[in-house]
């Protein structure tokens, strides 16, 4: 029963609430007692559209692939490197001049 908005990563915290407040976890729609242990996860670090979530539910969804963290994201996203690019490069150059022999 995940009720999460799409998005590319999130951040995870602990949450350190004195409110005595009760939410209700986004994966398994149970209410978050007040003052209970819990994180606090957002989309795309975006605090204002930030949920409270049992940690539990928070680690399953982390095994199942559904909570993918903006470290993770990154590294899968991360651009060439400069040497890399230039390597290509003269790769590329390389086959065209052969092509043109």
């Amino acid at each position: 029963m995940s009720s999460l908005p799409r998005a590319r990563w999130w951040s995870v915290r602990r949450a350190s609430n004195r409110k005595p407040a009760t939410y209700r976890c986004p994966f398994c729609g149970r209410p978050l007692p007040a003052l209970s242990e819990h994180v606090l996860i957002a989309p795309e670090g975006d605090t204002r559209r930030r949920r409270h979530a049992h940690l539990e539910c928070v680690l399953a969804a982390r095994r199942r692939g559904e909570l993918v963290l903006e470290e993770e994201w990154r590294a899968r996203n991360r651009p060439p490197s400069l040497w890399s690019r230039l390597r290509r490069r003269g790769r590329a150059r390389e086959g065209a001049t052969r092509a043109d022999q």
